[in-house]
């Protein structure tokens, strides 16, 4: 499964008209702990594949949905079930906590 990449554009589509849970990684390419957190976000999309969609969105070029988020410090994860946000985890993570994370709220 490869990581979906969602805009402001795609979000209702990719994320809010989801039947599948989403995982949103709120990333930015200056950011070093995001970089730290990317390739944890893609191993996970692999192993949760069929049970979960995962996504990444540039706050700085989908500046409208980080907004909306009220996303305010990356790397940001949240958990959208049905378009709405179940879960919130804001910082770099171990792969193992961020699989704890999406286990508790699958």
């Amino acid at each position: 499964m490869t990581v979906v990449t969602i805009t402001d554009d795609n979000f209702d589509e990719e994320v809010s008209s989801s039947q599948t849970p989403v995982l949103v990684d709120y990333w930015a390419t200056w950011c070093g702990p995001c970089k730290m957190v990317s390739p944890i976000v893609e191993e996970v999309a692999t192993e949760f594949e069929g049970k979960l969609k995962v996504g990444k969105l540039d706050v700085d070029t989908n500046q409208a949905s980080a907004a909306k988020q009220n996303v305010m410090s990356i790397p940001t994860l949240l958990i959208f079930k049905e378009g709405q946000v179940v879960a919130q985890q804001v910082g770099a993570l171990s792969k193992t906590q961020l699989t704890e994370f999406i286990e508790t709220h699958l």
